[in-house]
């Protein structure tokens, strides 16, 4: 199979490459950096040319909630023409677990906008809600600092190592569209000061960690369950113990 990989030069995208090349596909990472451009729609036609399958894991360069609304319309939208176009019969797209219950996060409500795009585009499509990934455990603390001290929600958090998502991603995009959703997460389901703890404990790190309820996550209110799966989820293979171990190796 042919199977195109947008933003395949990332943390997520380079993982399901490599993955799929492994397993005897053209794989093909296709980023700004390669003539491929989702928002500007250069490239697009002839990287999707003979496609079976489109990876869609590409991030918006700005958080600001009017930008990042646009690059993931804007993205969507010219995704989905041109896959109609090639005839690809499968879009796999990336998403966010909860994204759907935390309007006042601006990223969040625009991943909600391309879910919709996706899915009025008419080309057969499977998205893929992860939870927060474990190597951006560090940035959560660091952005959730007041005064020194670490302060995060009283929610649940239930994190994914990067290697986990790719599996799953590169495993539905040989597989039949689902023409839905599927989550996935972490194996590990703790209280979300215990989880940031517990990473800079192994880093080393001695700020506090607090609960706070009215702490905020990327500008968005969370409450116990918002940031993990409410219904049934793929759980990864790789705990949080077994990937500190393994961070701490590289």
């Amino acid at each position: 199979m042919k199977i195109v990989v947008l933003g395949g030069s990332g943390l997520i995208g380079s993982r399901v490459v490599a993955r799929l090349g492994e397993a005897g596909h053209e794989a093909l990472a296709a980023s700004p950096r390669s003539g491929v451009n989702a928002i500007t729609g250069e490239g697009l036609g002839h990287a999707f040319a003979g496609a079976d399958a489109v990876v869609d894991v590409t991030n918006a360069p700005s958080w600001e909630p009017q930008a990042v609304l646009d690059f993931f319309r804007t993205s969507a939208r010219n995704v989905g023409r041109a896959e109609t176009a090639a005839g690809v019969r499968h879009h796999v797209a990336l998403s966010i677990v909860g994204c759907e219950r935390t309007p006042e996060n601006a990223y969040f409500v625009a991943k909600v906008e391309q879910e919709k795009l996706i899915e009025a585009s008419g080309v057969p499509y499977s998205i893929v809600r992860a939870t927060q990934f474990m190597e951006f455990i560090g940035g959560i603390a660091d952005f959730s600092m007041v005064d020194g001290t670490v302060r995060v929600g009283a929610g649940l958090f239930q994190p994914i190592a990067a290697d986990d998502v790719a599996d799953n991603l590169a495993q539905l995009a040989l597989g039949a569209p689902v023409n839905g959703i599927v989550d996935i997460a972490g194996p590990d389901r703790k209280p979300f000061a215990e989880i940031i703890a517990r990473y800079l404990q192994a880093q080393g790190d001695t700020r506090p960690v607090v609960t706070d309820r009215d702490a905020l996550y990327y500008g968005g209110r969370v409450d116990e369950q918002s940031l993990v799966p409410l219904g049934q989820a793929r759980i990864g293979r790789i705990s949080l113990e077994q990937w500190l171990a393994q961070a701490g190796k590289r």
